[in-house]
C-alpha cells in the first residue's frame, strides 16, 4: 500500500474518519435509551429499550443496498456528504423527543448514519488493486471504533450535562453534540476528497446493478455479516444495559465495561483485513466462527444460586432402622454414610470464583424403629449450585468474541472483490443490508427473549445457533467444491 498514490490514502483517512463518526452516532440509542430508563425519565419496557436500541440499525441497513448502487453511479463525495447532512437533521431533533413514538421516528432518521458503510466500501474500493483491497477496507472498516467512543464517551457526558442527574433535562444536549460533528464532518469530507467512479458503472442500467443479487453466494455472505457485523452492532449497544443489570454497575462503568468489546473490535478488522489478504478469507471465517461459538456458547450458563433435589440414600436391604443421625442411617447392622448440610455463604460474591461450586448433602427422612423396605429412601438428596459468572471471566469471553467478529467483518468483505470486483458497491450494499438487519433484529429478540425466559443469558444462545448455522453452511460449501476439483 505504501506505493499507492498519495490521493488514494488521504481518501481512505477521510472514509475511516466519516465512518469513525457515523458509526458513533449510530450506537447513540444504546447508550441514551439506557441512561432515559435507568434515570426513570421514560418508562420503557425491555422490548420497548431494544425496539429504540435497533430502530437506528433498520434505517441504516435498509440504505446500505441504495446508497451502495448511487456510490457506484455518482461516486462517493456527494453521497457521502448528503448522508451526513440529511443525518444530522432528526439527530438535532431528537434532544427535543417527549414521547417514545417521537423517538422511534427520530431514531429512523438519524439512522442513515449506518448507511455510511456501504458508501465507504465502495468508495474504498475504486482507489485500490485487488492485492490491497483487503487492507484497505479492513482499515475502513476500523470505524467500527465509532461504537467505542459512544460507549465509553456518551455516559460520562451526560452526567456532565445533567450535573450527575440533578438536572435531568440536560440530556437533551447530547444529540446536538453529534448533530453538529456530523455536519462539521460532512464539511471536511467535501473539502478534502476528490471523486471516483468504478469504470463502466456510469453505463449501468438499474437492472444491471441489481444482476448480482440472483446469486446465492451473496446471501451467504449476508448470513456471515450477519452474525459478526449484526451481532457486533447488537452487543456494542445491548451490553450496556446488561452490565447494569447483571452486575449492578452504573452506566459510566457499564459503558467503560462495553468499550472493552467494541474498541478493539473496531481497530483489529484492518488486521483482519490483512490476514485475509495473506491467507484467504475462507481459512480466516473458519477460526472466527469456531472461536465465536465456542466462547458463546461458554457464556450461556447464567449467573446462579439456586438448590435441586440431588442424589438421596435408598436402601439396599430390608430391615429395621436402628440408629439416625447427621451423618448417617443403620438399618440392621449396616449403616449408610451421610453428607452433612455446607455452609452455602459466598460473602455476596465477594471471592473470586472460576467454577460453578456444586455441594451436595443428604437429610434422614426415616427415624430409629423404622422398617423399610428394599429400595425405600432413607435420606434425601439437596445439591447446591452456585455460579458465579464473574464479571472479568464474562468481560474476558466477550472481548474474544469482539476480536473473533472484528476480523470476521473484514474476512466477509475481502470475499466481495474477489467474486464481484465489479458489483462491490451492490454486492456490498446488499451484505451491509443484511448484515445491519442482525444490528437490527438482535436487540429485539434479546429483548424479546428476556421479556419471556427472564435470563439475560439468552442472548448468548441465540449467537450459538447464528454461529452454528454459519459453520454448518460454510462446511458444506466447502464440500462441494472439494467434490468438484
Amino acid at each position: 500500500m505504501s506505493k499507492k498514490p498519495a490521493r488514494a490514502h488521504a481518501t481512505l483517512f477521510l472514509n475511516t474518519f466519516a465512518f469513525t463518526v457515523c458509526f458513533a452516532a449510530w450506537m447513540l440509542n444504546g447508550v441514551l435509551v439506557t441512561f432515559l430508563v435507568s434515570n426513570q425519565v421514560f418508562d420503557w419496557s425491555a422490548s420497548q429499550m431494544g425496539w429504540l436500541i435497533g430502530i437506528p440499525v433498520l434505517t441504516g441497513s435498509l440504505a446500505r443496498l441504495p446508497l451502495g448502487i448511487l456510490t457506484d453511479r455518482f461516486g462517493g463525495r456527494p453521497v457521502y456528504t448528503l448522508l451526513m447532512l440529511a443525518a444530522a437533521v432528526p439527530m438535532f431533533f431528537l434532544g427535543r423527543a417527549d414521547t417514545y413514538t417521537e423517538f422511534l421516528l427520530l431514531s429512523l432518521g438519524f439512522g442513515l448514519t449506518g448507511g455510511s458503510f456501504a458508501v465507504g466500501i465502495a468508495f474504498t474500493s475504486v482507489w485500490y488493486d485487488h492485492e490491497h483491497q483487503g487492507t484497505a477496507l479492513g482499515v475502513f472498516g476500523a470505524g467500527n471504533a465509532g461504537a467505542a467512543l459512544t460507549t465509553m464517551g456518551a455516559p460520562s457526558l451526560l452526567r456532565s450535562l445533567t450535573d450527575g442527574g440533578a438536572n435531568i433535562e440536560g440530556w437533551r444536549t447530547l444529540p446536538v453534540y453529534y448533530a453538529v460533528a456530523l455536519m462539521i464532518m460532512a464539511i471536511l469530507f467535501f473539502l478534502g476528497t476528490k471523486n471516483k467512479i468504478a469504470e463502466g458503472a456510469s453505463e449501468k442500467t438499474l437492472w444491471m446493478f441489481l444482476a448480482p443479487l440472483k446469486c446465492i453466494r451473496v446471501w451467504r455472505f449476508g448470513l456471515y455479516y450477519f452474525l459478526v457485523f449484526g451481532g457486533f452492532v447488537a452487543l456494542a449497544q445491548w451490553l450496556v444495559p446488561y452490565y447494569v443489570s447483571v452486575y449492578a454497575m452504573s452506566i459510566v462503568t457499564a459503558g467503560l465495561m462495553t468499550s472493552i468489546f467494541s474498541l478493539p473490535s473496531g481497530m483489529i478488522r484492518a488486521l483482519g483485513g490483512w490476514f485475509s489478504d495473506v491467507f484467504g478469507p475462507r481459512r480466516v471465517l473458519y477460526w472466527v466462527l469456531g472461536v465465536t461459538g465456542v466462547f458463546c456458547f461458554l457464556l450461556i450458563f447464567p449467573k446462579m444460586d439456586i438448590e435441586s433435589p440431588g442424589p438421596g440414600i435408598l436402601a439396599h436391604v430390608p430391615g429395621t432402622v436402628t440408629s439416625v443421625t447427621p451423618t448417617g442411617v443403620t438399618v440392621g447392622t449396616r449403616t449408610y454414610p451421610l453428607a452433612m448440610a455446607q455452609d452455602t455463604d459466598y460473602g455476596a460474591g465477594e471471592t473470586f470464583m472460576l467454577w460453578p461450586d456444586i455441594r451436595t448433602w443428604q437429610q434422614p427422612i426415616v427415624r430409629e424403629g423404622d422398617k423399610v423396605e428394599r429400595t425405600q429412601l432413607l435420606a434425601k438428596g439437596t445439591t447446591h449450585i452456585y455460579f458465579q459468572a464473574n464479571v472479568w471471566i464474562f468481560t474476558g469471553f466477550v472481548f474474544i468474541i469482539g476480536i473473533a467478529m472484528g476480523i470476521g467483518k473484514a474476512a466477509v468483505y475481502k470475499y466481495i472483490p474477489d467474486y464481484f470486483p465489479n458489483d462491490v458497491g451492490v454486492v456490498g450494499g446488499i451484505v451491509g443490508v443484511l448484515g445491519g438487519l442482525g444490528g437490527f433484529v438482535c436487540p429485539i429478540i434479546f429483548g424479546s427473549f428476556l421479556d419471556s425466559f427472564g435470563l439475560w443469558t439468552t442472548t448468548w444462545m441465540f449467537l450459538f445457533l447464528v454461529t452454528l448455522s454459519c459453520l454448518v453452511w460454510l462446511s458444506f460449501v466447502v464440500r462441494e467444491m472439494s467434490r468438484k476439483i
